[in-house]
């Protein structure tokens, strides 16, 4: 089965989001089905319905948490030796040649893509321009617009 790149907080985060689901939400939601429960007919009773939608919702996303977690390889940048190549997982400050603006994106995986947040998905066209280059070096994206050139002002590890 293949594995699928995620960093460290990546990782961390769904760690934290399964916990959450596990120690807090699935609890709550038992107690909700019992307290409903002892409202008597279940045919017609909403609470109950909902509380079991509620924990279908719940289950489910954790075995997708699950999933996730166990076909992933965690990748720590920070261990990583800094050969000013971008890679999985570094940070990257980029200037628009042509407009001048400088922004920063961190590669990460799919699932924890976040262009709002600078965290870009190691499979989007500006993520797959720049793996593999080098600070210094112009990469030339092609977006809806045209061509858009930037060139890679630094690399980190964080």
């Amino acid at each position: 089965m293949t594995k699928f790149p995620m960093t460290v907080q990546g990782a961390r985060a769904l760690e934290e989001e399964l916990k959450h689901l596990k120690t807090v939400l699935r609890p709550q939601i038992t107690q909700a089905i019992a307290e409903a429960r002892e409202l008597g007919d279940l045919k017609e009773n909403a609470e109950y319905h909902a509380a079991r939608e509620q924990q279908g919702m719940v289950e489910a996303r954790i075995r997708d948490i699950e999933g996730r977690l166990q076909n992933a390889q965690v990748i720590d940048v920070s261990a990583i030796a800094h050969t000013g190549k971008v890679i999985f997982g570094t940070t990257v400050d980029i200037v628009n040649v042509e407009t001048d603006e400088q922004v920063s994106y961190q590669i990460v995986g799919d699932d924890e893509a976040d262009i709002k947040l600078g965290k870009l998905s190691v499979s989007s066209p500006i993520a797959r321009a720049l793996i593999g280059k080098e600070e210094g070096d112009a990469v030339a994206v092609k977006t809806p617009s045209g061509l858009v050139e930037y060139e890679i002002v630094q690399v980190r590890h964080v």
